[in-house]
């Protein structure tokens, strides 16, 4: 496992509409492999044209998506005293979000700041009060500044991210933003790993998932794929306090072939195909069925009358806080299981009677 570049993207800095960093990153690592584009989204388009083209006729176009965004906010008032008040991009969860360091990305590079909660210290709390949930509107980032100095540091829209590095524990890795960079990975090595193949892989690195799979819809309405793949992260529950049949998926237990969210059911003869090719190459496996969350290819499976689409997941725990954790063989499963479907692809026969 290429550990350094797993670090590198998540340790890189991008919210919905600002993936700038994660892009030159894809960029680096892709040239060469890939014909690469940027549209106007946003969304980063590596073309790896069929090393072995059919015999007849043109190859299938496979696209797969992985999503460079992260959750994260923007500031969205600066008050008298110097504190910033946050818009959220992405789904958090308050009583995740609390005493936290964070980055403020302003017009001349990060300035270090800490997420915090507005609200009287635990010693003068009334039990009435400390019963209260928090909520996203209760917190504030304080830079350290006056009102007059903070205006002219910040902008309103700048972003703010987690201000953590990536920690391995054991084969587990953990960091902010595995969800998506860890299926920024595995689509970059796989398309790597992927030898002999007779489709056309579109690997796109999306824009703007976590707000709505906006990327995702743009870019597959413009390559008009005959298969879709997205690649992303889903719920590995099994820890202290969650029964086993809301566990979803374990760590290393290998890849997910997911079977549906509430974004898509995915594709059931592509269901089969993965499995299929994960069994004959005895890659690690298991089944995943995600009762919330949805991914990219929720978006592109409804464009042009249909595209059979399917979501390969990397099993994570901790999902959408600053501590979301993988397992090193799960994600060397996945990216073999993705790079032998590449090479497999064209003999899907994905349509219905």
């Amino acid at each position: 496992m290429n550990v350094d570049l797993l670090k590198r993207l998540t340790e890189a800095h991008g919210v919905p509409g600002q993936e700038d960093l994660i892009r030159e990153i894809v960029r680096k690592e892709l040239k060469g492999h890939c014909d690469i584009s940027v549209d106007s989204m946003g969304n980063m388009i590596c073309l790896k044209k069929a090393t072995a083209p059919p015999k007849s006729g043109k190859p299938k176009k496979l696209m797969l998506a992985a999503h460079m965004d992260e959750i994260g906010f923007i500031v969205k008032h600066i008050d008298d005293k110097g504190f910033l008040r946050i818009q959220p991009l992405g789904g958090w969860d308050p009583r995740q979000m609390s005493s936290q360091r964070v980055f403020v990305h302003t017009a001349k590079g990060p300035m270090n700041g800490v997420l915090m909660l507005s609200t009287k210290p635990k010693h003068m709390l009334t039990p009435e009060e400390m019963s209260k949930p928090p909520q996203v509107d209760n917190y504030f980032v304080d830079i350290g500044m006056d009102g007059d100095k903070a205006k002219k540091a910040v902008r309103l829209g700048d972003m703010v991210t987690m201000n953590r590095q990536l920690q391995q524990m054991g084969k587990l890795l953990t960091c902010k933003a595995m969800d998506d960079r860890v299926a920024v990975y595995c689509m970059i090595e796989a398309v790597k790993a992927a030898k002999k193949h007779s489709v056309d892989v579109y690997a796109v690195a999306t824009v703007q998932e976590e707000i709505g799979l906006r990327g995702a819809t743009t870019s597959g309405w413009s390559i008009q794929p005959d298969i879709a793949v997205a690649i992303d992260i889903t719920l590995a529950n099994d820890i202290p306090g969650i029964p086993e049949q809301d566990h979803v998926t374990k760590l290393g237990q290998g890849t997910a072939i997911k079977i549906m969210d509430s974004s898509l059911i995915c594709h059931p003869k592509v269901v089969d195909h993965f499995r299929q090719v994960a069994e004959k190459h005895k890659i690690k496996h298991q089944i995943e069925i995600l009762p919330a969350g949805g991914t990219d290819a929720g978006g592109i499976q409804r464009l042009h009358g249909g595209i059979p689409s399917f979501t390969l997941s990397i099993p994570t725990r901790y999902v959408h806080t600053v501590n979301e954790t993988v397992h090193s063989d799960d994600v060397d499963a996945s990216v073999a299981l993705l790079a032998r479907y590449i090479e497999d692809a064209h003999n899907g026969n994905y349509t219905y009677k």
